[in-house]
């Protein structure tokens, strides 16, 4: 497992300032979780630098218009140093900028299969603003589709589904596999006999890896 990085990256030190010498915006709208970037700057360091108004057109110097957060984090892990790009911009402008950085912020969105999928396939969490319980929820939000995407025609015109397309997903931990609707059918069918023979799905996944363990002995 890597060591966390917990500082600037190499390629933004020239950028580096005091990080006692900029002050946070003055009038910040956005409230952001100021915990889940210090876990970012201690697996990742700090990546990109922060937006800076040198002031001299605002009175007020060295203040933060992009990365408020990321300085509150900084100054929580025991920073002396940031990286800043600058601007030199009156009030409205500043105003502007503190606005657009978030909003494009709220305006994105998430193919959240491919998220999902993504975050499934990650060795640990450490770092991503994520912990297993809302990959969990993530992958629960996830609908099954009620039918599948392809069909073709059997001789008597009924429509049958390809049984090589996947159906849905089994997920454990981080992992999360694809499966199709024939191994969902003999799924279905395990599991209901299983539940039928003890009143309880408790110990399911055991008596599968049971199953598995058997068989790969008597092979």
């Amino acid at each position: 497992m890597r060591e966390p990085i917990d500082r600037i990256v190499d390629s933004l030190l020239p950028l580096a300032v005091p990080i006692g010498d900029l002050t946070r915006y003055h009038r910040n709208p956005r409230r952001g979780d100021v915990a889940a970037v210090a876990e970012s700057l201690l697996w990742h360091g700090q990546f990109k630098p922060i937006v800076v108004n040198r002031g001299t057109r605002t009175g007020r110097p060295n203040e933060i218009l992009a990365g408020n957060h990321t300085w509150d984090a900084a100054v929580e892990r025991g920073w002396d140093q940031i990286a800043v790009t600058w601007v030199d911009v009156d009030d409205e402008d500043a105003a502007k900028i503190v606005i657009v950085d978030n909003r494009t912020s709220d305006l994105a969105g998430y193919d959240t299969e491919l998220l999902a999928d993504i975050l499934s396939g990650l060795a640990t969490l450490d770092g991503t603003g994520y912990d297993q319980d809302a990959v969990d929820e993530l992958l629960d939000g996830i609908e099954l589709p009620s039918q599948l995407a392809a069909e073709t025609t059997d001789r008597e015109g009924e429509k049958t589904a390809d049984e090589h397309l996947a159906w849905g997903h089994i997920a454990w931990g981080t992992t999360r596999v694809q499966i199709t609707r024939e191994e969902v059918e003999r799924l279905d069918s395990v599991h209901a006999a299983f539940y039928e023979a003890r009143g309880t799905d408790t110990g399911f996944a055991h008596y599968l890896l049971d199953q598995h363990e058997r068989e790969s002995a008597g092979a």
